[in-house]
């Protein structure tokens, strides 16, 4: 009964603090190995969480990912057709018209003419090598976008082209270049293009915003929307989104597993020398009466202690990793997703948990009778 009280009045708080300063290289290590998985941890769930939006913002880049057209090919689209589209495919897609004409150039030759919102198509098609964007729609002649092939062939900044009859006078303010059918057209305001030629737009250019499944349910509702029309997803363009955000994922997720197991294993280790080097002072501690449950209590209390401070540490540096690989490789900066701080005590936590399994059996079987002599 002495003994036992005198267990009972051992300071847990006092023999934490002299247990951890006491050897201070092995609390160290144990510190940086939990600093490590949870800076790890917070900089891929940040990434994991905000892959979807950052991802998406990279293939916008790429243009339109759904195409819509009249069934009859070359016919206009109805009247309505781009506010229908606009009300259906939500807030957060673009809708770019385009109308076509073949015109005649000066020397009789003919040139592809697009009409289109040239402020849509700058902000929808920003993969397109330009020059300069027109600024001015209504100065005279009108501005346009001039194809780097259609530049050259009609040799002059100003030039005058020619539809059923009805010549319009056009300055060129930039060129694009893309390698493929845009080098070889002219783009006019739509505006312009429609009182010049009388033609409407035959093609909208649908940029749809969110995942997979969201430009999925976009595509379902212009289908919908225009049923007399053909609206096609650019299947490419999906598909490669879909199948770069699936396996940056599955990557992410795979290496944050075996980061997390590593350091399990490499605090494990740790905790089992310092158990190892130490069980001379627990089985003192069990002869003066503290119960395994003390012993092992004051254990689980380091780990937990350690992994709180390494959380701590980790989370700020792993945020700013999550900072600097999306700067890098997004262009785009990811700001701490506070949402996933509890995962990331959670997996910190358990792998303390994990790596003190097996000294803790080493403890329970400690017989301080046989180390105390020695044996």
């Amino acid at each position: 009964m002495k003994h036992e009280r005198r267990g009972q009045g051992l300071s847990l708080p006092m023999l934490l603090r002299r247990s951890l300063l006491h050897r201070r290289s092995r609390t160290l290590a144990e510190l940086v190995s939990l600093t490590v998985s949870a800076a790890v941890a917070t900089a891929l769930l940040t990434l994991y969480a905000s892959l979807d939006l950052k991802l998406h913002h990279q293939f916008r880049a790429f243009g339109a990912n759904i195409v819509i057209t009249s069934q009859n090919a070359g016919q206009p689209l109805p009247p309505d057709a781009l506010a229908i589209a606009l009300q259906a495919a939500g807030p957060d897609s673009r809708v770019v018209p385009f109308a076509y004409a073949i015109a005649q150039m000066q020397d009789g030759s003919s040139i592809v003419v697009a009409g289109t919102d040239l402020t849509g198509a700058r902000a929808t098609d920003s993969w397109w090598q330009v020059s300069h964007w027109p600024e001015n729609n209504q100065a005279t002649p009108v501005q346009v976008l001039t194809g780097v092939r259609a530049a050259k062939a009609l040799g002059a900044e100003r030039f005058s082209l020619t539809y059923n009859g009805k010549s319009v006078p056009l300055q060129t303010a930039g060129t694009v270049r893309t390698g493929d059918a845009e080098d070889s057209r002219i783009y006019l305001p739509l505006d312009a293009f429609e009182s010049w030629t009388g033609v409407t737009p035959t093609t909208l250019e649908v940029q749809a915003a969110g995942s997979t499944r969201q430009i999925q349910a976009v595509l379902e509702r212009l289908r919908l929307a225009l049923p007399g029309s053909n609206v096609q997803a650019v299947h490419q363009l999906v598909e490669a989104e879909a199948n770069v955000v699936s396996r940056t994922r599955s990557l992410m997720l795979s290496s944050l597993v075996l980061i997390l197991l590593t350091v399990a294993i490499c605090v494990l280790a740790t905790l089992t020398a310092s158990v190892l080097e130490r069980r001379r002072d627990f089985a003192v501690m069990k002869a003066l009466g503290a119960t395994q449950r003390h012993v092992g209590l004051l254990f689980l209390l380091e780990a937990f202690v350690l992994a709180m401070v390494g959380l701590l540490c980790g989370y700020v540096l792993g945020c700013g990793i999550a900072y600097l690989i999306g700067e890098w490789n997004f262009h785009t900066a990811i700001f701490p997703v506070w949402r996933i701080a509890p995962q990331v005590a959670l997996l910190n936590l358990l792998v303390a948990v994990l790596a003190a399994a097996i000294p803790l059996r080493i403890l329970r079987h400690l017989e301080p009778a046989t180390l105390l002599r020695g044996e």
